[in-house]
């Protein structure tokens, strides 16, 4: 069996997760640990509530030159 994943982990893979590109192993540890860990499974929601609250914004309200920087930023976070 697998270990279960810390916290500093779950956080990590948490994007992965919401994107459904977890492996079916993974899904099943980051589920597990969520399923216990009060802290992480806020963090997800607090996640899931942003996720769809900047979903709402109209793309016209953010500049293109700003959106790349946030984008950019994003990828060198996750790497």
């Amino acid at each position: 069996m697998s270990r279960p994943l810390r916290c500093q982990e779950v956080v990590e893979l948490v994007t992965d997760y919401l994107e459904g590109a977890l492996s079916a192993r993974d899904r099943r540890r980051f589920e597990a640990h969520i399923a216990g860990c009060e802290h992480c499974t806020r963090y997800l929601e607090q996640l899931r509530r942003t996720i769809a609250t900047v979903g709402r914004l109209p793309r016209e309200t953010l500049p293109d030159e700003l959106r790349d920087d946030l984008l950019a930023a994003f990828r060198a976070w996750r790497e």
